[in-house]
């Protein structure tokens, strides 16, 4: 018995010492905080992947992963104090927050207020940007200004004659994406291609995400009459790119690539691809979907990023804050940036720039848009990260 209880005396200082070198391994710690598998998968398994090359915080690694409410519109105060909750750890010197839904600019001001020194980052801000820029360090966005061109651009060459975009009033109240519509129509028109715009139902109105998927499903087949085959079909909802991509399948239309572009955006439920086997592991998870959607008959007519736009985005920028506290990175150089995007996307090319703030004139230094190559099914990559947009399409309302 007394053998018993050394032996175990021993087991447990070992562990102990173990622990706390281990602990002692990570200098400081990066918080993380994104929505739920539920709301958002990309970005949960961000931080997933964080956590497998860093460690967990609670086993002596340096992410400290928290998640924020599903309702975050009716739950901002649980989500400022989930997210103002990780400065509370004195190790934490970033706290990354994506999607940086509504709440975070004021959480950011309350960590700012007790931690000047903590790092504060914002992926996908849901809020404007000089609104997000007042509190965060340094913020990304998807690049819907120079996306607004080169969409309609890799749409051309995929054979598009003709671009539907298709959205509803609330979006269109957003200054990004009501900015995007505007380039597209004219990049339409200055590359010989008919623009049309079709409304369909807010999911948030009182036909719900049901009906709304519902309009596409039904809409899509006389759209595709409409206009012919040879368009490319666009929507601003993630929940309608399902019934879409279905759809656009189906009557042999193009879809050049999503709102948010992952290889998850739409493309399992609309093709029934089970990827519980390939969660995470983005190289496997595009060779399945591809071969779904060539199964499908949508060879080189369909598209999307390589690599989820928010998973990406979340391990980018723990990465960032991680080498600028390193020293090995400096805070608004988009090179170092870059970098970070390169480590955990092999193969995919990104490119990217400061915001530029139209009524204002000025760019905003703290808050860049990106966007990663196009990745078409059974075709490959665009090179649409190579292609110069013209200036002029940056300053269109």
């Amino acid at each position: 018995m007394k053998k018993h209880a050394v032996c175990f005396a021993v087991a447990l200082v070992l562990a102990l010492v173990f622990c706390g070198s281990a602990f002692a391994a990570a200098p400081f710690h990066i918080g993380v905080a994104t929505l739920t598998v539920s709301q958002a998968e990309d970005t949960y398994r961000g931080a997933e992947r964080l956590i497998k090359e860093y460690g967990d915080v609670a086993s002596g690694g340096m992410i400290r992963h928290v998640t924020m409410p599903d309702n975050f519109m009716s739950e901002m105060e649980t989500t400022i104090s989930q997210i103002v909750g990780l400065s509370d750890d004195p190790k934490v010197k970033v706290i990354v927050v994506d999607d940086a839904i509504p709440g975070t600019t004021e959480a950011f001001r309350r960590v700012k207020e007790k931690r000047p020194d903590v790092l504060c980052f914002a992926g996908e801000p849901q809020e404007d940007p000089a609104v997000i820029s007042s509190t965060a360090d340094f913020a990304i966005g998807v690049d819907n200004i120079m996306r607004g061109y080169l969409i309609i651009n890799t749409a051309k060459k995929m054979g598009a004659k003709t671009f539907v975009h298709i959205s509803f009033p609330r979006h269109m109240s957003y200054e990004l994406l009501s900015r995007r519509r505007a380039i597209m129509e004219q990049a339409c028109k200055d590359l010989g291609m008919k623009f049309a715009f079709e409304s369909a139902p807010d999911p948030t109105s009182d036909v719900g995400v049901a009906g709304a998927q519902q309009f596409i499903l039904e809409k899509t087949p006389a759209w595709v009459n409409k206009y012919g085959k040879d368009t490319a079909f666009f929507c601003t909802n993630d929940a309608q790119t399902e019934p879409l991509l279905k759809q656009v399948a189906k009557f042999g239309a193009i879809f050049v690539e999503p709102d948010l572009p992952s290889p998850l955006m739409g493309y399992p439920g609309a093709f029934g691809i089970d990827l519980s086997k390939e969660a995470g592991n983005w190289p496997a998870i595009v060779k399945k979907v591809e071969a779904a959607v060539i199964k499908a008959g949508g060879k080189a007519r369909m598209g999307t990023w390589a690599y989820s736009y928010g998973w990406s985005t979340t391990c980018a920028l723990a990465e960032y804050g991680k080498r600028i506290v390193e020293g090995k990175a400096k805070l608004y150089n988009l090179k170092d940036l870059w970098k970070c995007y390169d480590k955990f996307t092999p193969g995919a090319a990104w490119n990217g720039a400061q915001y530029f703030d139209v009524a204002k004139g000025v760019k905003n230094k703290k808050f860049t848009l990106v966007y990663q190559d196009t990745y078409v099914f059974g075709k490959g990559y665009m090179k649409a990260t190579d292609v110069v947009v013209p200036e002029k399409y940056l300053t269109i309302k």
